[in-house]
């Protein structure tokens, strides 16, 4: 169940509201005047949404790449390409 307040509480009951992002790892939705206005959530839970976000649209990258093309990569050659990758960066942070 979504968590709404007023936009007041967030001045006037700040330390509970702080409480429930951080216990509960769900936002807060503010209104003003009857409206949504904003949310607050914690920051764990705001990286852990970016980072959702990034893999969703990383996923969705690749299965539109593969609609695309017929070239399909075997296990050994997405690992060994990883591995040159991660040596070739090795490399120039070393340099």
């Amino acid at each position: 169940m979504p968590h709404i307040r007023p936009i007041s509480d967030l001045r006037n009951n700040f330390s509970e509201i702080s409480k429930i992002v951080h216990e509960t790892s769900e936002p807060v939705f503010l209104t003003k005047n009857g409206y949504g206005d904003m949310v607050v959530m914690s920051i764990e839970a705001y990286e852990r949404k970016l980072f959702e976000s990034e893999i969703y649209f990383k996923l969705k990258e690749a299965e539109l790449e593969a609609k695309s093309t017929d070239k399909r990569f075997t296990h050994e050659e997405v690992f060994s390409d990883l591995r040159l990758r991660l040596v070739d960066k090795a490399d120039g942070d070393n340099a």
